[in-house]
């Protein structure tokens, strides 16, 4: 950085103060954007050289100006420039914090130039932070927004960060076609730093595929252009890039050479960064950087430096062959070789304990976004199969199509269950259950699954029998609709294993103190049973004895899995009894506080409810991209006389939102274009108050933050149940309309 520059900038900003002093006090709004641009353009000098410090002072002085003229563009700017700085400071939250206040100003603004530079950035933080999907799709989001603008002076910046990205992720062959885009683009329009470190890293990624020579090649011709220009930073990742190289290609040497000149620059650069860290990370910094990292390079060191001597030594015990010490060289030679074999097989097993441990962290994500994406491709159509079976059943269908809609409806909730069920084994395996614990009547609970079992039992000519404890209290306080999924399950289990024979359900206490109360319940058929071998199996994921039973009784083996995870939850044990041919009994134990019976509510209709209200001038805007889920939804609020506009994508639920007064916006996630997650943080950048319900069919237990991060009021999940939407939807109207009633 010349002196010059610095004079310039010094005239400027006393050129400012000198117009600001001649203007009695009241300052012209363009002089202040003027003092706005001296002051970020002094930042970046110091941030240049270094100085983070006074290059922080001096954005926070600027965007301070720019607030008080309200100057937004500058504002969204400026906070970009902080966080960028934030982040080259290792202050990964706060830099995150500044590039998201950065980015809905330019949303807002519709200030897509410099809303693709702040995606970069963020894209950059990102990587920086591991999380590589996030910096992908950030930096896809900053060329998009670069090529529409025109700005292809902007986008080698970003295929050189994207490519450094699947370097990291093992993808050479991608890193490498980006790579060789990025060079082109950085020689025509002359950005000797990014072709540099473009060069460098091509140079790695050649190196990876196997072509050693051309990866020396074009890391030199990279390290060249950064000395030429001065590049530190390049220089530095030069000489440590071919020390990689050039020990893949066994040539200790030279891969020697290059190491010590990168420890050596690493040392000068790790001085600088230590007076110009902020003061919260220096220490920090020190510690981890210094006492690992240079040590971990010195190591490195050291061993090539043993490597070289060695191979000088090999040269010239090689010459000497022809001497009378042949046989001393020989044995020289296989005790190294037996060495350097030992290293090499402890690093191997070293390295593939390291990559079995990826490849564990890799599954249980590939599990996570498997059932990601199926419970939704599964639950959306499922939505509109339940949505229009009810809806049928409802309008008075001929006597004939009765049964094919309850069918159908049978159908559509069988399979919801088996979702369901998948998601619950999910949640019970990364301990995301919750208890809920409420007042019941347990022996109305238990003859209320019988009877709603009783109709299947009788298709398999099965009689049932019922034995509740006399003087056992019947209301307890406990998570009845476990207990209930774990007896539709046992239950169920028995009547499909049994055949022309009978099922006892009994329920009695085995001990009790107080009000506290253990008690037993039983489900013992006279069925097929259990044979001795395959009874240990039996609760465990898709087990269901044999393949042969699987096909001739159907189900997914999931059902026992489910129940002794529910049990174990509920503080139990299950047991199990059986014989082959002769039957099974299952019994658990669970504790239970006794309470007596209050007064039963009546369960409200809240369809009813919203009739009630004064709903003319009420209006619902659906923003959802699958044509039938559309139908159904708008066909469940006209039911309830409510009025709704249909949009199909993010984009245009923003614009709708813009124009119109809505009450609540229904707004699904996965949809063409920008998500409901993205649409709903645009629309709060200029609405705080609307009510945005988010209508999903994604998989919510791992997504809650999001949904809050994004400003959803609450979460409806499809396929739904009509008395839940109903219930939230009145909840919402009715204080609306008391708020509006107050105000009047």
């Amino acid at each position: 950085m010349s002196q010059t520059k610095y004079y310039i900038v010094a005239f400027l900003i006393c050129f400012t103060c000198a117009i600001s002093a001649q203007t009695s006090g009241v300052e012209d709004i363009e002089v202040q954007k003027l003092r706005i641009q001296n002051t970020i353009t002094q930042s970046e000098f110091d941030s240049e050289r270094g100085d983070y410090f006074n290059a922080k002072d001096n954005l926070e002085k600027a965007l301070e100006l720019a607030i008080s003229i309200d100057d937004k563009k500058s504002q969204g700017i400026i906070l970009a420039k902080i966080g960028k700085l934030q982040f080259t400071v290792n202050e990964f939250d706060k830099a995150l914090a500044s590039l998201i206040k950065a980015a809905d100003i330019q949303r807002e603004l519709n200030d897509s130039q410099n809303l693709a530079v702040t995606y970069s950035i963020k894209g950059v933080l990102h990587a920086g932070k591991k999380e590589y999907k996030n910096a992908l799709e950030y930096l896809n989001s900053a060329k998009t927004l670069f090529e529409e603008e025109g700005l292809e002076i902007n986008i080698p910046g970003v295929t050189l960060n994207q490519a450094k990205i699947h370097l990291k992720l093992k993808d050479y062959k991608t890193a490498k076609s980006l790579l060789e885009q990025t060079i082109i683009l950085a020689k025509k329009n002359n950005q000797n730093d990014i072709l540099a470190s473009a060069l460098i890293y091509s140079g790695k990624a050649l190196d990876k595929l196997g072509n050693n020579d051309q990866g020396i090649a074009l890391a030199n011709e990279g390290l060249e252009i950064a000395k030429t220009n001065n590049l530190t930073e390049h220089i530095n990742e030069g000489y440590l890039t071919l020390s990689n190289i050039y020990e893949n290609d066994k040539n200790y040497q030279q891969a020697y050479v290059n190491l010590q000149r990168h420890v050596k620059l690493s040392d000068s650069i790790l001085n600088i960064e230590r007076v110009n860290l902020s003061p919260e990370k220096r220490a920090e910094y020190l510690e981890t950087y210094s006492a690992e990292e240079i040590k971990k390079l010195q190591t490195k060191v050291e061993e090539q430096e043993s490597d070289s001597n060695l191979a000088k030594i090999t040269t010239i015990l090689s010459i000497a062959l022809i001497t009378i010490l042949s046989l001393l060289t020989l044995s020289l030679y296989k005790n190294n070789n037996i060495r350097l074999k030992s290293n090499n097989m402890l690093q191997e097993k070293n390295d593939d304990l390291i990559e079995a441990m990826k490849r564990a962290e890799l599954a249980s994500k590939t599990k996570a976004n498997f059932l990601s994406t199926v419970t939704h491709e599964l639950r959306t159509p499922l939505y509109a199969v339940t949505g229009l079976t009810n809806m049928l059943l409802e309008e008075e269908p001929n006597e004939k199509q009765i049964p094919h809609l309850k069918s159908l409806k049978f159908s559509g909730d069988y399979l919801l269950t088996f979702i369901n069920d998948i998601l619950q084994i999910n949640k019970i395996e990364a301990n995301k259950v919750e208890l809920d614990p409420v007042l019941f009547n347990l022996k109305t609970k238990v003859e209320n699954v019988c009877s709603a079992l009783n109709n299947s039992a009788l298709d398999n000519n099965v009689k049932m029998h019922y034995d509740y404890q006399k003087n056992l209290p019947e209301t307890f306080i406990g998570d009845n609709l476990k207990i209930s999924q774990i007896l539709i399950n046992l239950i169920g289990n028995s009547i499909k294993f049994t055949k022309d024979g009978d099922i006892w359900v009994r329920v009695y206490s085995i001990s009790n103190k107080g009000d506290d109360y253990t008690l037993r319940f039983e489900i013992e058929d006279n069925g097929i049973g259990i044979s001795k071998e395959k009874q240990d199996n039996m609760f465990e994921s898709f087990s269901q004895g044999s393949i042969q039973i699987n096909r001739k009784y159907g189900g997914t083996g999931l059902g026992l899995s489910i129940v002794k995870g529910l049990i174990e939850i509920l503080k139990g044990k299950i047991y199990l009894k059986s014989e082959l041919g002769k039957g099974t009994t299952f019994f658990f134990e669970i504790p239970l506080t006794y309470a007596p019976e209050t007064v039963k509510i009546e369960k409200e209709d809240y369809s009813k409810n919203i009739s009630k209200l004064d709903i003319s001038n009420i209006k619902i805007l659906i923003v959802e991209d699958n044509k039938i889920n559309q139908m159904i939804t708008k066909k469940i609020l006209n039911k309830m006389n409510l009025q709704c506009d249909i949009v199909d994508n993010g984009e245009a639920a923003v614009e709708k939102v813009r124009e119109n007064t809505y009450n609540v916006v229904l707004m699904d996630i996965h949809m063409p274009g920008i998500s409901g997650l993205e649409a709903t943080k645009i629309i709060r950048t200029f609405d705080k108050e609307l009510t945005i319900f988010a209508l999903t069919a994604v998989t919510l237990e791992d997504k809650m933050h999001e949904f809050d991060e994004a400003g959803f009021d609450d979460i409806i999940s499809k396929p739904f149940k009509q008395e839940d939407f109903e219930k939230k939807l009145y909840e919402v109207l009715a204080t609306n309309q008391n708020s509006t009633a107050s105000i009047n």
